[in-house]
């Protein structure tokens, strides 16, 4: 018992958790001393996991890909789907061109939609990324004229390709970006 308190004391005195066991060798369970109550050790705060931006997930993703171009960044004002900052929906959105996509074929569009190159939208979490992807794959997949490559890359982006674009390019967009 005076072993157990002196360590006790000496545990909370140089700030660490110390578990005390018995001394002897023996298997018997009912000789092993109960653990220590423990003092709170201040320890340093985790650094903060630095949150992705998309128009910093775009840059990466033009170093990779010279075909790319920002169109837009977007604002809680300037964002057409109403989405942007408010909860389980995107924290930043940015909308590109690739040159790659003929401009007949896209005539008529909106210079920033999807189907003129695609967007990146970063979310807080993994699960709201998960959660938009999954919405737009049904959405889209009922409306061919609206189809669209979607991936979730970095865990909280939700990286869209337009459909003119061939699957093997989408994807050389989508794994370079997760680079």
């Amino acid at each position: 018992m005076r072993r157990t308190v002196l360590a006790a004391a000496t545990a909370a005195t140089a700030g660490i958790a110390l578990i005390v066991t018995g001394c002897s060798s023996s298997t018997d369970s009912s000789n092993t001393a109960a653990p220590a109550a423990s003092t709170p050790v201040a320890s340093a705060p985790a650094p903060a996991k630095q949150q992705l931006d998309a128009a910093a997930a775009l840059a990466a993703l033009t170093a990779h890909a010279p075909t790319i171009k920002q169109v837009k960044a977007y604002t809680a004002d300037t964002d057409p789907n109403h989405l942007l900052g408010r909860p389980g929906q995107y924290t930043s959105k940015v909308a590109f061109n690739d040159s790659r996509i003929k401009a007949e074929d896209v005539e008529g569009q909106d210079e920033d939609a999807v189907i003129h190159g695609g967007s990146i939208e970063v979310f807080a979490s993994a699960a709201d990324a998960t959660a938009r992807a999954a919405y737009l794959e049904k959405v889209t997949k009922s409306m061919p004229a609206l189809v669209e490559y979607d991936f979730v890359v970095r865990e909280t982006a939700v990286l869209r390709v337009s459909q003119r674009l061939s699957p093997d390019q989408a994807k050389a967009l989508a794994d370079a970006l997760k680079g």
